[in-house]
């Protein structure tokens, strides 16, 4: 039997859905989350350089992050609670430049999302005690790290409604403006 994970298109080329074959029973489930040879089979020729985890409570709002130079692809996914995960495509030669996918991942449903290089991310808490895992493409770079604001009406993301205002940090608060932002080619 193969452990090869369902990939799914969204609705902007680039962003993909992931969906692993999860092996469960009375004990409880197993599932790769990265494997070189069934990602590459599917198109998605990755390589690893950092993995990074954080930890939030409900209504955390993170992003919308890129950087330019060095842009980082992102292999993302929850492994405790929920996320509405965003992808807005930064690069002015799409026609679906400044264009939004989102997706809820959790626990629950083991999904993940591709977010490819050229791509802000971003993602609102949806319960608490999230735990949000990621593998980047490119190291963390922060001179080179930029925010797209993640209420810009240019972007219309549709985060949503969960009770509470976001708690955005105070970089996040400072984001740009799709219009003024150090798109990509």
């Amino acid at each position: 039997m193969t452990s090869a994970p369902q990939v799914i298109e969204t609705a902007i080329p680039g962003p993909k859905i992931i969906e692993p074959r999860v092996f469960g029973d009375e004990r409880g489930f197993f599932m790769e989350t990265w494997n070189r040879s069934d990602f590459e089979e599917a198109g998605l020729n990755m390589s690893w350089v950092q993995d990074n985890h954080s930890h939030s409570q409900k209504g955390v709002l993170r992003g919308l992050h890129f950087q330019n130079p060095g842009p980082q692809g992102k292999l993302v996914r929850v492994t405790q609670g929920a996320v509405f995960d965003v992808a807005v495509d930064l690069r002015r030669s799409s026609e679906y430049f400044g264009r939004w996918v989102g997706v809820e991942l959790s626990a629950q449903n083991k999904r993940m999302l591709w977010v490819p290089e050229g791509f802000a991310h971003g993602f609102l808490t949806l319960s608490d005690g999230t735990d949000f895992m990621y593998k980047c493409t490119a190291p963390y770079a922060p001179k080179a790290e930029h925010t797209l604001a993640w209420d810009d009406p240019d972007v219309g993301v549709e985060w949503p409604e969960i009770g509470l205002e976001p708690i955005v940090s105070e970089k996040d608060r400072m984001g740009q403006a799709l219009a003024t932002i150090e798109a990509f080619v």
